[in-house]
């Protein structure tokens, strides 16, 4: 890795477990702007708007950053970035920072690691992060989806976003979406980790590469695009339900079937390109800082152990 050498020590599962959670905040800051820009996406069409109430259109990816920035500020594109990092902290750092450690766990320790055991592990750190992590993510949504404008305005801040949620929908509102967000989860994590560690294995028993820089850039670039074409469908009825008004939806699956009778297949792949921009650009420096970040650690763990 590009400013530090390699070394034969393998990262502690803490390392890991700190590490992604950093490296998830890192790439949030970075690609934010195309997360809210999604979301606005997917949630256009889904309800009518008042005669007396002007809503802005949104058409593309830049079209919809554009819209935000002239009709909002630019500060709008940050919304709910606060949750958002909340939730890569605890989120990221249970399903990627435990995934090597639970993939070990369901090969009983053996070098030759099977799809399989990846899928497995894949869907269980996933499944984990969702139930830890609910709260952040439907509070970081509902951020995102409205406007920032004094008329539109559902929650004063994060932590009142917290209490609203909890007084008004009670405790279960915390956690609604969790039943697709865990099938999204397990989805996009069995795609990303398994395909980035597919690629980059690989790229390296192949001799194409070496572990460095650009194989991980290779290998984060696949994953995103892997994750977005598979996750898109889920990941656009997560967040419409996740956004919905007490009532709006009677479940998940309601709101997927009334998504399709009303507007069709395509309605599932809604925000399609900012979500392949996010993922893509997210999966880059999300991983390449990952991989940064266990090598300077353990670098520096070493370091500190070394006798003087």
């Amino acid at each position: 890795m590009v400013g530090f050498k390699p070394t034969d020590v393998p990262p502690t599962a803490t390392v890991k477990f700190i590490g992604a959670g950093t490296a998830a905040c890192i790439a949030d800051l970075f690609t934010f702007p195309l997360d809210t820009a999604k979301v606005r996406l997917q949630i256009q069409g889904e309800t009518k708007t008042p005669v007396n109430v002007k809503s802005a259109q949104y058409k593309g990816v830049f079209g919809t950053i554009s819209t935000m920035v002239k009709t909002e500020g630019p500060r709008s594109l940050y919304n709910g970035l606060v949750a958002g990092l909340q939730r890569q902290m605890s989120f990221a750092s249970v399903r990627i920072g435990l995934y090597d450690s639970v993939k070990q766990f369901y090969t009983k320790g053996s070098e030759h690691v099977g799809i399989g055991s990846r899928l497995l592990a894949g869907c269980t750190t996933g499944a984990m992060a969702v139930a830890i992590a609910q709260p952040t993510d439907v509070v970081k949504v509902r951020f995102q989806a409205q406007a920032n404008v004094s008329s539109s305005k559902r929650y004063k801040g994060t932590m009142d976003a917290y209490r609203t949620i909890a007084k008004e929908e009670g405790m279960r509102g915390l956690w609604k979406g969790t039943s697709p967000n865990i099938t999204r989860s397990a989805l996009v994590n069995c795609t990303e980790l398994v395909t980035y560690d597919l690629i980059k294995d690989s790229l390296l028993k192949s001799n194409l590469m070496s572990d460095t820089l650009p194989c991980h850039f290779t290998s984060a670039f696949g994953a995103g695009f892997c994750t977005t074409v598979i996750a898109s469908p889920v990941d656009v009825v997560k967040t419409r339900y996740m956004n919905s008004a007490k009532g709006q939806y009677q479940s998940a699956l309601n709101c997927a079937l009334t998504m399709l009778r009303k507007e069709g297949p395509m309605a599932f792949y809604k925000g399609f390109m900012p979500s392949f921009l996010r993922l893509g650009s997210w999966n880059v420096v999300m991983f390449v800082t990952y991989e940064q970040l266990k090598r300077a650690m353990m670098s520096a763990r070493v370091s500190w152990e070394a006798p003087f």
